[in-house]
């Protein structure tokens, strides 16, 4: 069951927030190629690249109209043939995402479903009911408003998420075969792994009840039916035909880490992302009994887990643990970049989620401390045993930019929530390489503007900004996966808690490692804890020997550790 993700660390790439090739505002399959080196600087083993295949671009590429091609904004066949040579050669594996819940509306076999008469052949491919003026049952979309959408001949279909993206009815042998074939076009073609979206969703209960409990949050009713296993059991066996082997990672958003690990028991995936972790509170305790249960429900299926702290559907880690911040942003109210240091300058960039006066300096202050918990929440999960998770710009510290114009918000939690709910759009911003003002490097001189807007105080949070400074949160990230790749102690499934203060979480890994995270507002002594060996790496600055400052994670590594 071992394989080579059992403790990878593996960078997203949102192909349209990358890195813009040709200077069109979007980035593109070319642009991740032409980065590939800054991925190989940085450490990882692996990207997981965001769906590439041609889309409306309703959910941002999770709309699929053809899975055997490339969106012609995003590049072609050949451009992804060239990315996998390249990557391949600098010793990096590809993971491509596979969509397998839902197609576009405007994909070939729903057109045909629209124009087919209810209880068709091509309406079963699809779940469709028939109906009168009310919905089958009362199932609400993730994205909000209703799950179902009438037709004038009065059937319905189902649309877990948006309405261009109707739910595949996975009782149906075609849809089965299809999926088949086209984990094989892209394991042909040389991918190194599929993650899989939604894979707790693909099976709906039988009869399609009603939820008894619509909009409650946790396990919505119709994901994580039994008969998702049997999918990925088939598609295990087809995975297993490949040499060398390739693996699966399963996406499913389970707030039930047992349940979560049923996914990748024997003949099954191979991963599946950890949300529990990701959404874990900052305090060592609840942080604590999260990693518990993840070792735990992942030993008793002959796994290690994953960590992930951030992600293209989530808030920025670096604005998700900032104190207090405010859900909403005060529009136009900017700061100024003056007295911001390089490696701080997120902290003064989240100021505008604040208001003028005594709550932007609150802002501010909250925004820097919600910066260091994000840099001690790297250090911790590239300390943990098993496989970690970077999405791309968490490694700059970027946080979520909160002050959209509302007429450049694409996600479709904005527009059906009729513009309540914020979406996701800023988490997805582009990325800043280089220079002082947008697009900072994202496309070639001359570029359209990029696709969604780019803060005015990013430069001293670009990739050149950072790189040699020391104290950025680039040079931190480097430095981790240095030392992850060379500790041996860090490559192993062990891990020992350490009796430590009330918000303190300690452990040690093999013999000469040991990691300890601070989450409480005061510094803490350390000489009860039996460290074995010097501090060698910390999130924030240490100014006293043996005391780790608040908000704080440290790597401890003797001379048994390495290899």
């Amino acid at each position: 069951m071992a394989s080579w993700a059992d403790d990878a660390v593996i960078y997203q790439v949102y192909v349209r927030s990358f890195a813009d090739s040709d200077g069109d505002g979007t980035g593109d399959l070319e642009g991740v190629r032409s980065r590939l080196d800054y991925l190989v600087d940085l450490g990882v083993d692996a990207i997981w690249v965001t769906p590439f295949f041609p889309s409306p671009m309703v959910d941002g590429g999770y709309d699929v109209t053809d899975y055997r091609d490339v969106d012609p904004q995003l590049g072609t066949l050949a451009g992804v043939g060239a990315l996998l040579r390249d990557a391949h050669a600098r010793g990096l594996r590809v993971i491509v995402d596979v969509v397998p819940n839902h197609t576009s509306d405007q994909h070939p076999w729903f057109r045909q479903a629209l124009s087919a008469p209810p209880g068709s052949a091509a309406r079963d491919r699809y779940v469709f009911r028939a109906g009168g003026t009310e919905p089958p049952n009362n199932w609400l979309s993730v994205f909000g408003g209703p799950a179902w959408t009438r037709l004038p001949d009065g059937d319905w279909y189902l649309h877990l998420f948006a309405p261009e993206q109707p739910d595949l009815n996975w009782e149906n042998p075609e849809v089965r075969a299809e999926f088949v074939d086209i984990l094989r076009f892209w394991l042909d073609l040389g991918v190194d792994g599929i993650r899989v979206d939604v894979a707790h969703g693909l099976v709906k209960p039988p009869g399609l009840p009603d939820a008894p409990y619509p909009g409650e949050r946790g396990n919505r009713p119709y994901f994580d039916q039994e008969g998702v296993h049997a999918i990925y059991r088939e598609w295990r066996r087809v995975l297993d035909a490949y040499q060398p082997p390739r693996i699966m990672v399963a996406e499913a958003r389970l707030r039930d880490i047992e349940r979560t690990a049923r996914y990748v028991r024997p003949g099954e995936l191979d991963q599946a992302f950890n949300f529990e972790f990701l959404w874990a509170p900052w305090s060592a305790s609840r942080i604590r009994a999260v990693v518990e249960r993840s070792l735990a429900a992942m030993a008793a299926v002959g796994r290690l887990p994953t960590w992930v702290i951030g992600n293209h559907d989530e808030v920025r880690v670096a604005s998700r643990l900032a104190a207090g911040a405010p859900a909403a942003t005060a529009a136009g109210l900017a700061p100024t970049a003056a007295g911001c240091a390089p490696h701080a300058a997120g902290a003064c960039a989240m100021a505008t989620e604040w208001s003028t006066g005594d709550d932007l300096a609150a802002g501010a202050k909250a925004a820097a401390t919600g910066l260091r918990r994000a840099r001690a929440m790297a250090l911790l999960s590239l300390a943990l045993p098993g496989s970690a998770y970077i999405y791309q710009g968490d490694e700059l510290g970027l946080p979520q930019v909160t002050d959209l114009p509302d007429a450049a918000r694409q996600d479709p939690v904005w527009r059906r929530s009729g513009g309540r709910a914020p979406g996701r759009d800023g988490c997805r911003v582009p990325m800043p390489w280089a220079g002082q003002e947008p697009p900072y490097g994202f496309g070639p001189p001359g570029s359209a503007p990029p696709w969604l807007p780019q803060p005015p105080l990013w430069g001293h949070l670009s990739v050149a900004a950072q790189h040699g400074d020391p104290g950025s949160v680039l040079s931190l990230y480097r430095a981790a996966l240095r030392l992850r790749r060379e500790t041996k102690a860090l490559h192993g499934p062990q891990l020992t808690w350490l009796n430590a203060p009330e918000q303190v979480l300690a452990f040690t890994r093999e013999a000469g490692f040991a990691c300890v995270l601070n989450t409480g507002s005061t510094a803490v002594r350390l000489e009860q804890l039996d460290l074995p060996g010097p501090l060698t790496l910390a999130s924030s600055p240490v100014e006293q020997e043996g005391v780790l400052p608040p908000d704080t994670a440290a790597w401890f590594v003797g001379g048994t550790a390495a290899q």
